[in-house]
């Protein structure tokens, strides 16, 4: 019974994430927040020595979230195949090559190939706690990625939170991240 509280406190605290993200993107430049996010994950592939023919999970962003284009492009443009999630209809993802222009589904299982996977999340906390929109997609394909794999939640600055002073709900199922990458750079937790 201890998991209702938990969703209550999630289901809470999205709204609140939700309008201060807006804050924080309308004072943002987007186009130079997607130059310089490109630039992080470079520098993060090249810290997880990851290279040419590789696979990198990531996302393509909604308007609100840290945008992506441009990291998407510069990692094919290293070589290094970009798998890009499909919502299914149970709120599983599948996964996509970004390269493919006919998007064909590769199947759930294909996050396992990736060395790194770059999550959307409204919020985490430097105990790794990672608060999305509340379909637990991204918790049950994490379930499958590859041994050594790292997970980093992709924010705007300001958007981690000690643990410490503001703890994020977590439940059972939600697995921790890695790290958080901001225009800022890589915090590992």
């Amino acid at each position: 019974m201890a998991a209702a509280p938990v969703d209550d406190d999630k289901a809470a605290l999205r709204p609140v994430l939700l309008a201060a993200r807006r804050e924080i993107v309308a004072a943002r430049d987007r186009d130079a927040d997607d130059s310089a996010l490109a630039e992080r994950v470079r520098a993060l592939v090249y810290e997880l020595r990851l290279v040419g023919g590789d696979t990198v999970a990531a996302y393509e962003a909604l308007r609100t979230e840290p945008p992506t284009a441009a990291t998407i492009s510069a990692l094919a443009t290293h070589g290094i195949r970009v798998l890009v999630p499909v919502t299914l209809p149970d709120n599983d993802l599948d996964w996509c090559d970004a390269a493919d222009e006919r998007r064909m589904p590769l199947g759930p299982d294909s996050v396992s190939a990736a060395g790194l996977v770059l999550a959307p999340g409204l919020a985490a906390d430097t105990a790794g706690t990672r608060l999305g929109r509340g379909g637990g997609s991204y918790d049950r394909a994490l379930l499958r990625r590859g041994t050594g794999a790292r997970v980093v939640v992709v924010l705007h600055p300001g958007e981690l939170r000690d643990a410490r002073e503001a703890p994020l709900p977590r439940d059972g199922h939600d697995l921790p991240v890695d790290g958080v990458l901001t225009v800022d750079g890589t915090t590992w937790l």
